[in-house]
């Protein structure tokens, strides 16, 4: 009869691995976790695969921009600080500078203990540029650095993941990574998509601006009617009824009266509308509205009679509804996409210097990689099972070894299908080193019960396993201390091989060296 009293660390092991099997085969939690993050979830197993074992895309890149901190605003707004530093820019405008006063936005700091800062993020700015737009514009300053602020950051990761939401490219993600050396990147991962899309996607900077374009005094003016945060809501690309497509949007009420008088001013409300020939004949053309899309006027149009009266009659502001018009549905989801999740502050660099880099795996490519790891992870398992075996030559002792140490992988697949942390090579590395790892640790304990000959009391077991178990222990800590930094910062796949590396010391130390050592004993002793 087993005593439970004596042998529950053994039970606890099986609990364990009972509710591993539970998260890695059950089917109630494949259909709640779906597919999120940037995994593809296997056949059988409740399994995710990052991009290495499913095939995607990956984009790493710096962003665009430089940055000035310690900058007096004098007084000055935020909004003065832009325009008077774009003022003394050649290759930047008011939309390439941003201001942040001392605190940052939303409270946060820019950098640590900067106070106000002023970035700029139009390519080819340099550092030397930015200093002496601000002495001429007469703001005294700190430092300036590459690179931008933390807030603008997240702001950019806050945008691209709403991109490649409304994209619809499920699956996909986006962070920030820092290396070693502290210098910032953003990592976007987009499963099952090729690289050429993914790139187009995050590369651009996303600003759509509405103009209104107009003849005074013998030449034409463009001016800037509605930008992406006057519309307040904005509807999917619909294809038009003749040719060309459209995005159907409402304008804010706080700026609908506003772009009404502005249309009755500027003559596209006239009566009878507008006819526009900007794409042929730009210099002779009625009033027109043109959609810049990135800084590039993608489609101009007229005003058809009936929103014109609406508009000189004031009863459009009560319901400020209209159509972008565009030349193709795939314009008109571009459009809409980037209206919904809003203009980058900073570009991404992939300029040759900037480190940037975009890979891709196919899925078949991704398919071996799995099939590699399985053959990694056997011969690995062999190797230390006719390692233990020879060593030994004992079952009682090497047979407990190999299930104990295999039960701490089970372990942490059943950890990884529950949280739906997506398996990549690094952390089929923490696996192998697990198991690596796990077995040195049982043989320290077997060596050590073992050394002195037969065991002939618990009490003897017991002391020996004890003095093992400190040395154990004390190795525990040390790893768990070493791969810590690697586990807390943004390192990229080192963050997965230290995480898992870690889960399976704490597994190791916590539940299977103890259940290995109740094994051993009631094998090996006398007295049991």
């Amino acid at each position: 009869m087993v005593d439970l009293r004596d042998n529950w660390r053994v039970l606890l092991l099986v609990v364990f691995i009972l509710i591993s099997g539970f998260a890695l085969f059950s089917p109630t939690l494949a259909a709640e976790g779906g597919g999120s993050g940037n995994a593809a979830t296997s056949g059988i197993t409740n399994l995710k695969y990052g991009l290495e074992l499913s095939g995607g895309t990956r984009v790493r890149a710096p962003l665009v921009g430089v940055t000035a901190e310690g900058v007096d605003f004098g007084g000055d707004s935020a909004r003065a600080v832009e325009q008077a530093v774009a003022a003394e820019l050649e290759d930047a405008g008011p939309a390439d500078v941003i201001a942040r006063p001392a605190g940052g936005q939303g409270g946060q700091q820019s950098q640590a203990g900067t106070g106000a800062t002023v970035e700029v993020t139009a390519e080819g700015v340099t550092t030397d540029e930015l200093a002496a737009a601000l002495d001429a514009a007469g703001y005294a300053y700190e430092t300036v650095r590459d690179g931008v602020t933390g807030a603008t950051r997240q702001e950019v990761v806050r945008i691209l993941q709403n991109k490649i939401n409304e994209a619809g490219l499920s699956g996909g993600t986006v962070q920030q990574v820092t290396t070693a050396q502290g210098e910032h990147y953003i990592l976007v991962e987009v499963p099952n998509q090729d690289a050429s899309q993914v790139r187009e996607l995050v590369a651009e900077r996303g600003t759509v601006v509405i103009e209104a374009y107009y003849p005074t005094n013998g030449n034409y003016t463009r001016e800037v009617v509605l930008q992406q945060d006057d519309f307040q809501s904005i509807g999917t690309a619909q294809e038009g009824q003749g040719t060309g497509a459209y995005v159907p949007v409402t304008v804010k009420e706080s700026v609908a009266d506003d772009f009404q008088q502005a249309m009755v001013e500027t003559g596209l409300a006239q009566q009878g509308g507008t006819r526009c020939t900007y794409q042929r004949n730009p210099n002779g053309t009625e009033p027109c509205l043109l959609l810049v899309v990135n800084g590039e006027v993608t489609n101009a149009f007229g005003m058809s009679p009936g929103l014109a009266d609406t508009l000189r009659s004031g009863a459009w502001a009560q319901d400020p509804v209209f159509q972008l018009q565009t030349t193709n549905i795939s314009e008109a989801q571009q459009v809409s996409i980037n209206l919904r999740a809003g203009a980058l502050p900073a570009r991404l660099d992939f300029s040759q210097d900037s480190g940037g880099t975009v890979s891709y795996i196919s899925p078949s490519q991704g398919a071996d990689f799995r099939v590699n790891s399985l053959i990694t992870g056997i011969i690995a398992v062999l190797a230390v099972s006719g390692v233990v075996f020879v060593r030994y030559s004992d079952a009682r002792v090497a047979a407990p070894m190999i299930v104990t140490a295999l039960s701490e992988v089970v372990i942490l697949l059943g950890f990884a299908a529950g949280i739906g942390y997506p398996l990549d090579l690094s952390v089929i590395a923490g696996f192998i080193a697990v198991i690596g790892t796990g077995v040195d640790d049982l043989i320290i304990i077997a060596d050590e019960v073992m050394a002195e000959g037969d065991i002939n009391s618990r009490r003897v077991f017991q002391s020996r396993f004890r003095k093992a178990f400190w040395v154990i222990g004390a190795a525990a800590a040390t790893t768990i201390l070493a791969m810590s930094p690697l586990a807390i910062l943004s390192l990229g796949d080192l963050q997965g091989f230290a995480i898992f590396t870690i889960l399976g010391v704490l597994v190791g130390v916590l539940i299977t060296r103890p259940a290995y050592g109740d094994i051993l004993r009631a094998l090996t002793t006398v007295d049991r």
